[in-house]
């Protein structure tokens, strides 16, 4: 038992650092976009268009090796990526016209579908009882690898620095966090474990097949959740990859150290307090708690809900915040709306686990990629020519919520609550063993 649960921790440590450093090397692109802007010749709308490319490959490839890892494991599937994005970091870094600079980026953009992969490693090691906490702590201290990158690399690899390889910073930050990834690889793959017993490994594996995985992908709770997830998450990788341009651009502020450090206060609390999300989660579930006069017996519906309406609210407040000229509201919103996301994103994954115990890999493949595709669309929102101003996308991209919202109401009514992992939006049956269980 005492083996068990060193190894269950140290699982937890390991898929963190894993996903953290994933997090890091996805965005380690939006400190730097100035530079690569002056070289490359890239206007404010290309920038824009870079900061959506970096989540294209994300929809896709996050459902496949959400699958892959209940198939073969999260510990080989994790290691496998992590060791190609650091082959196409460090290739990065000597593309010399824009063209392969930006495929070799598009791959390395990849590394954001480890994010299911620990998820699913997190899931088979804990406890339904504890998985919100589990997994918002790997997922919030993983996802702050983003604002690890605003304020570390700047600072490492600043307008100043000068090295054997490269003169220009943002080559050297690429080529060096990719030998990292590469090193990362060989110690997940050598370090971790599937799961923490045979039985429980067996029982993933046996529901990893396609006809299982359209079941799951199909249910209400599946897709509420990834509709949710797309404005939490997506709007996260939108934010991460754009605001150092927006508080550069919006407000006249040239100094690129000041500019991530302002980006990197939104980072830092959509990563870090996502725990507090997972953990609320948890919390109501376990106690019967009720924060709403509706969705009455569905704790952690009540939850997610909540922070949802949060995320609309505080969206709403970026655009008046930015229109008042002022950026240090701007920044304090910011850093709002950042634990907004946080608090959305842990009670969805602490409901993903819950509801399908044995598919959790797929499912959370499932949410997470579609989850990804605000991160696609919101940037060309940011940065499109028609707007009069900078600060009118966070409107627009707000309104565009309320339709989940809506969405997210209707299924988490307690009859239809009930049976959102059993029933879908396409009739089927389903194998018994990937039922949830009750909140």
């Amino acid at each position: 038992m005492g083996l068990i649960k060193m190894t269950k921790y140290r699982t937890l440590v390991l898929a963190t650092v894993g996903f953290n450093f994933s997090f890091l090397i996805w965005f380690s692109f939006a400190p730097f976009t100035g530079g690569m802007a002056e070289e490359f010749g890239l206007s404010t709308a290309e920038i824009g268009i870079l900061a959506s490319s970096a989540i294209w490959m994300a929809p896709f490839g996050r459902m496949v090796t959400g699958w892959l890892s209940d198939k073969y494991g999260a510990p080989t599937i994790f290691a496998i990526v992590l060791a190609y994005v650091g082959v196409f970091s460090m290739a990065s870094a000597f593309a010399q016209n824009y063209s392969l600079f930006f495929v070799t980026r598009l791959i390395v953009a990849t590394a954001g579908i480890t994010f299911v992969i620990g998820i699913q490693h997190v899931a088979e090691w804990f406890e339904e009882e504890n998985l919100g906490l589990a997994e918002g702590i790997y997922a919030g201290i993983g996802n702050a690898g983003a604002a690890g990158g605003a304020l570390i690399l700047p600072r490492v690899f600043g307008s100043g620095w000068s090295g054997p390889l490269f003169a220009t910073n943002w080559r050297a930050a690429f080529f060096y966090t990719g030998i990292v990834s590469i090193v990362l690889a060989i110690a997940y793959y050598t370090l971790g474990e599937a799961a923490k017993s045979e039985e429980k490994r067996q029982a993933t594996k046996d529901n990893a097949s396609f006809k299982d995985w359209v079941y799951t992908a199909t249910r209400y709770g599946t897709v509420v959740l990834a509709a949710a997830y797309i404005m939490s998450f997506g709007l996260e990788l939108s934010m991460n990859g754009w605001l150092a341009t927006y508080y550069r651009e919006a407000f006249n502020q040239s100094n690129l150290v000041i500019a991530s450090t302002f980006a990197a206060t939104f980072s830092v609390a959509a990563g870090l307090l996502r725990p507090i999300g997972g953990y609320m989660s948890d919390v109501l579930a376990r106690k019967e708690k009720n924060i709403l006069p509706f969705f009455t017996g569905r704790y952690r519906e009540q939850w997610t809900f909540v922070s949802l309406c949060f995320i609309v609210v505080t969206m709403f407040c970026m655009t008046l915040a930015g229109l008042s000229g002022v950026v240090l509201n701007a920044v304090i919103v910011g850093f709002l709306v950042g634990t907004a996301c946080a608090f959305s994103e842990g009670a969805i994954f602490a409901q993903v686990p819950a509801m399908f115990p044995n598919s959790s890999g797929a499912v959370a493949g499932v949410v997470g990629g579609v989850g990804t595709v605000g991160g696609i669309v919101y940037p060309l929102v940011y940065s499109a020519p028609f707007l009069s101003s900078l600060h009118i996308g966070y409107s627009i991209v707000a309104a565009s919520m309320i339709p989940i919202v809506l969405l997210a109401a209707w299924v988490f009514q307690p009859d239809i609550a009930a049976v959102a992992n059993s029933d879908g939006f396409i009739s089927g049956s389903g194998e018994p063993s990937a039922s949830a269980s009750d909140d």
